[in-house]
């Protein structure tokens, strides 16, 4: 039988691959950065193959790898599920998560059955917080959060990093004649969340006056962003996390293969007088779980389509 791999370096390289860099790879697994490169030597060298090639200063996975790594987060994502759906047997309480509204909607609430059927005696209610980061709430036992990590005296996990892209409805994209170059956004309403940031923050990276990313409507809710986006409304800067399940069912389409990190991320943040919960540990593992798998689906690059004859309506 071959040789059975180390799961501290299968983890390594499914966290390589998901962000592209050691650093980052490191700081989730609370490894150092050589701590992380030795794993990924040591896997090279059990498995027979090259994972990485070094392009200049940057480290990358070669397609076997990017295909390896592939098959590992299935594997860890088949592993993970077998350990709560084990551990489920004799969980029970209640918990209370606050979780803002836009992944809530989009990402959580198409899952959390999935929850309810691996801890059956667990009573869950999800609530909306007053702020993307909002984590004041006495009643609430876990947050989901969007924000920076620095929460003192809380036990913070990171959940997802964010890019941002434009996105639209194919209707509008038909109704216009398409967008051929960044600049034709000029001609279009855009949809933003509280203020201009994200837009101003895009238009610099494309190269438009930033003064023209002031235009458009401007919502307080992140759900209200997203209606005015699906109902052809004008153009919004989307979050891919959250929008993934849009595009890939065709409702939002991406005009540009442009995309902006943002400097905020998802986490996963516990007040330290709740962590005894054992239903928070079991909901943080169902929720590791389904990122991993979901991930997955996550790493095929959403097509983009800025010409109306690139899309056909249904």
């Amino acid at each position: 039988m071959p040789r059975i791999p180390s799961t501290q370096a299968l983890r390594a390289l499914e966290c390589f691959a998901r962000h592209s860099t050691v650093w980052q790879a490191a700081e989730e697994l609370n490894l150092t950065r050589s701590a992380v490169s030795h794993q990924l030597r040591l896997l090279e060298n059990t498995l027979g193959f090259r994972l990485m090639n070094r392009v200049g200063t940057r480290v990358e996975l070669t397609p076997q790898g990017q295909a390896y790594a592939n098959e590992v987060r299935h594997a860890l994502a088949t592993i993970s599920g077998a350990a709560i759906r084990s551990a489920s047997r004799g969980v029970s309480g209640t918990l209370v998560l606050s979780c803002p509204p836009g992944i809530a909607s989009s990402w959580l609430c198409p899952r959390i059955g999935g929850f309810s059927r691996a801890f059956p005696d667990v009573s869950l209610s999800i609530v909306s917080p007053r702020r993307l980061d909002d984590v004041s709430n006495p009643d609430v036992d876990l947050f989901i959060t969007f924000g920076f990590r620095d929460q003192p005296g809380m036990d913070v996990e990171l959940l997802k990093e964010v890019d941002f892209v434009p996105v639209c409805s194919p209707v509008l994209l038909n109704r216009i004649g398409g967008l051929e170059s960044p600049s034709a956004l000029h001609n279009v309403e855009l949809l933003h969340l509280n203020d201009n940031s994200d837009w101003e923050a895009w238009f610099r990276v494309a190269g438009l006056p930033r003064a023209s990313s002031q235009r458009g409507v401007f919502f307080s809710d992140m759900n209200m962003v997203y209606a005015a986006a699906l109902a052809a409304q004008g153009v919004a800067m989307g979050d891919v996390f959250i929008c993934q399940q849009a595009m890939a069912d065709g409702k939002l389409v991406r005009p540009f293969d442009l995309a902006i990190r943002s400097a905020e991320s998802y986490y996963v943040v516990m007040p330290s007088e709740k962590s005894g919960n054992p239903a928070s540990a079991a909901f943080r593992d169902w929720l590791r779980a389904e990122l991993t798998e979901d991930g997955v689906e996550a790493e095929r690059q959403i097509p983009f389509h800025n010409r109306a004859k690139d899309f056909r309506l249904p």
